[in-house]
């Protein structure tokens, strides 16, 4: 069973966020690592997963309740960490006061999302050269 744990992006842990998000997004889909580091980082609230005490996922929820970069290494997918990331995120933001959350969830894992409570709204849109769609969960 993965923990969970709340951290913070700067400090010793920004390795661990940085090389998961490289290896899934940078590597895996191609996604520049301009677009992937927008600045946004270090005013977010970040997770982290871990397996066995190492780091194998990763995610982060914006001051506005906007939910991204889950991201978990391909050979602990399936397993529900993915979920547990941003069941944990979620709570996050309820703790804080938020009454929905958001993201943009890439076309393939609208069913993901939705499986979570997450319902599509407004028109699909590019992100990164990979097609999205806005997904939201009220609280």
């Amino acid at each position: 069973m993965p923990r969970i744990i709340p951290v913070d992006f700067e400090g010793p842990h920004k390795t661990a966020i940085c090389s998961i998000r490289e290896t899934v997004f940078v590597q895996e889909q191609g996604v520049p690592a301009e677009l992937e580091y927008d600045g946004l980082d270090a005013s977010a609230m970040h997770v982290l997963a871990c397996v066995d005490d190492q780091p194998v996922g990763t995610g982060r929820i914006l001051s506005d309740g906007h939910i991204g970069r889950i991201a978990v290494l391909n050979i602990h997918r399936g397993q529900g960490i993915g979920a547990e990331i941003v069941q944990a995120l979620t709570e996050q933001a309820a703790a804080a006061g938020h009454q929905r959350v958001y993201l943009g969830a890439q076309l393939h894992a609208t069913g993901f999302y939705e499986r979570l409570g997450f319902a599509p709204y407004g028109e699909t849109f590019m992100d990164a050269g990979i097609e999205h769609i806005h997904m939201e969960k009220h609280l």
